[in-house]
C-alpha cells in the first residue's frame, strides 16, 4: 500500500473540510485506489504551522485552532514561518493550497503553487486567483515537472466543471457560457426579496458567514468576474483578466427594483456570461431581469449554475445546490485521486 504525504497550506473551513473528509475516505483510498494519506505540514495565517514527517493528527489541528493554540505544539521539527520555505521542507508529495484569494494578481498563491511544482509535487488549490494571473506559468511547469496542476475547486466548489472538459467531453469547442456564479449575491438578492433591505441582507450574510467581513469582493462582481475569467481562460483558451471584464455588482439594486421585477413574475440575478464573437471574447458580469423562462430563474439560496454552449452541444447546464467548505474539500479531493492515477 502506498502512503501519498500532504500538506495543506492555508487552514480556514475548507482545510478543515478536507482534514475531516480525508479520515473519511481513508478505506475507500486504500480499497479503490491503492493508496493512503498521512498529513506532514499544516501551515496557517493566525496559529502557526507543523511539521511531522511521521504524520499529524488533523482533529488535533482542527482543536488547537478553534481553541486559539499554536499548531506548533504538534510540530515535531521546528517549522519555517515563511511559506516558501515551508513548502520545501514538508517532505510532501501533494501540495493542497487554500490561502485567500487575490483578485488581482494571484499572489501569494501563485508563489506557493510554483514552490510545490518546483520540489516536485503535485500542486492542487480552490485558490481562483493563480488559475487566471498564472495558468499558462504554472501548467508549463507542471508539464515540465511530470506533476499536475489541478483546481476543480475554484469555480464552483466541487462540481466537476474542469475535469468534464478534460476528459469526457473531448473535442468540443466552447463557444460561451452563461450562468450565476456568485452564490453569495443569489442569496442576497432572494433576501431582499422576502423583505430585506440590501444593508439587511449583507448583514444576514455576514451573520451565517456567507460573506467576508468585507463583503465587496463579492457585491462589486469581482469574485464573479474572476471566475469568468478563469473558466475564459482554461475552458475556451482566451486569457482573460477580471479588469477584462465588464463588470457591475448589486450595489445598485433596491428592494423597489426588485419588488417591481416580482410584480412582472422576473426574478433579479447577477448573470456571468463570455461569449465569442468572431475572433473576440466578450464577458460581462451584472444583474439582469430574468423571467420564468430562463434556467437561471429557479436558481436559489446559495446555489449556482452554468450553461456551457458548444459545437456540439448547444446546451449543457451544471447546478450546484447550496454547496459548502465540504463541497470545496471534494473537489480537492477529486483532484487528488485524478493527480494520483494520472486522470
Amino acid at each position: 500500500m502506498k502512503t501519498i504525504p500532504v500538506c495543506l497550506v492555508g487552514f480556514g473551513n475548507v482545510g478543515k473540510a478536507l482534514v475531516r473528509l480525508l479520515d473519511k475516505k481513508q478505506p475507500v483510498l486504500r480499497d479503490q485506489f491503492g493508496f493512503e494519506t498521512i498529513i506532514t505540514g499544516i501551515t496557517t495565517g493566525k496559529h502557526g504551522n507543523a511539521l511531522d514527517p511521521s504524520g499529524i493528527d488533523g482533529f488535533k489541528a482542527i482543536q488547537l485552532v478553534a481553541s486559539g493554540q499554536t499548531l506548533e505544539r504538534i510540530s515535531k521539527i521546528p517549522a519555517p514561518k515563511d511559506n516558501l520555505e515551508f513548502i520545501r521542507q514538508c517532505k510532501a508529495e501533494v501540495m493542497f493550497e487554500n490561502t485567500p484569494v487575490n483578485h488581482h494578481t494571484g499572489q501569494p498563491a501563485g508563489d506557493h503553487l510554483k514552490t510545490a511544482l518546483e520540489c516536485g509535487m503535485h500542486a492542487i488549490t480552490a485558490n481562483k486567483g493563480p488559475v487566471v494571473h498564472q495558468y499558462a506559468e504554472l501548467s508549463a511547469l507542471a508539464n515540465k515537472q511530470n506533476r499536475r496542476f489541478l483546481f476543480e475547486s475554484a469555480v464552483m466548489d466541487g462540481a466537476p466543471i474542469f475535469s468534464l472538459f478534460r476528459g469526457p467531453l473531448p473535442a468540443v469547442e466552447l463557444k460561451g457560457f452563461d450562468g450565476i456564479l456568485n452564490s453569495c449575491t443569489n442569496l442576497l438578492l432572494g433576501l431582499m426579496e422576502q423583505g430585506k433591505s440590501f444593508e439587511e441582507a449583507v448583514e444576514y450574510g455576514k451573520s451565517i458567514g456567507i460573506t467576508e467581513t468585507d463583503p465587496s469582493a463579492d457585491i462589486d462582481g469581482w469574485d464573479a468576474a474572476i471566475k469568468v475569467s478563469a473558466l475564459a481562460t482554461v475552458l475556451m483558451g482566451m486569457p482573460l483578466k477580471p479588469d477584462q471584464v465588464d463588470r457591475t455588482g448589486i450595489r445598485g439594486i433596491s428592494r423597489d427594483m426588485i419588488t417591481e421585477a416580482l410584480s412582472h413574475g422576473e426574478r433579479w440575478k447577477l448573470v456571468c456570461t463570455s461569449k465569442k464573437q468572431g475572433g473576440n471574447l466578450v464577458a460581462k458580469v451584472a444583474p439582469q431581469r430574468v423571467p420564468p423562462t430562463s434556467p437561471l430563474y429557479c436558481i436559489n439560496g446559495t446555489s449556482s449554475f452554468v450553461q456551457f454552449e458548444m459545437d456540439t452541444l448547444p446546451g449543457l447546464g451544471i447546478l450546484e445546490s447550496n454547496p459548502g467548505p465540504e463541497t470545496t474539500a471534494y473537489g480537492l479531493l477529486a483532484d487528488l485521486i485524478n493527480a494520483v492515477r494520472g486522470a
